[in-house]
C-alpha cells in the first residue's frame, strides 16, 4: 500500500512542474494541444536524473540531509513565485485558492501515511 501512496504523492508533486510550463506558454498563445505536450516533455529528464541520483546518493549519504532540504526549498519557490501569483489573475483565483489549500492537504496527508 506504501508504494501506492508513494507513486501517488509523486504524481501530484510533478502536476505543478508541468503547469509552471505549460500555462505560460497557453498565455502566450501556444495552443492547449502543444502547451500540454511541451509541459509533460519537461518531465523527460527525471528518469535520467533520477537514476544519476541514485548513484550520486550512495556517494554522499551525509550530506543527503542538505540536499534533500535544498531541493524542497526550491520547489516552494517556483510554488510561491509563478504558480500562485498566476493562478490568481484570471477570474477565478477563490477557486484557484481552495485547490492550493486542497493540494497542500493531501500532501501533508501522504507525508504523515508515508510516515
Amino acid at each position: 500500500m506504501s508504494a501506492w501512496t508513494l507513486a501517488l504523492g509523486i504524481g501530484i508533486q510533478n502536476f505543478p512542474e508541468g503547469t509552471a510550463v505549460s500555462v505560460p506558454l497557453r498565455r502566450e498563445g501556444v495552443s492547449r494541444k502543444k502547451a500540454f505536450f511541451l509541459g509533460q516533455l519537461s518531465g523527460i529528464v527525471e528518469p535520467i536524473a533520477g537514476v544519476i541520483g541514485a548513484l550520486l546518493v550512495l556517494k554522499v549519504r551525509i550530506l543527503l540531509p542538505f540536499f534533500l532540504a535544498f531541493a524542497a526549498g526550491a520547489m516552494i519557490y517556483v510554488v510561491t513565485e509563478e504558480l500562485i501569483p498566476e493562478s490568481q489573475t484570471n477570474e477565478s483565483k477563490d477557486l484557484m485558492a481552495m485547490c492550493s489549500l486542497v493540494g497542500f492537504t493531501i500532501m501533508m496527508v501522504l507525508d504523515v501515511l508515508l510516515g
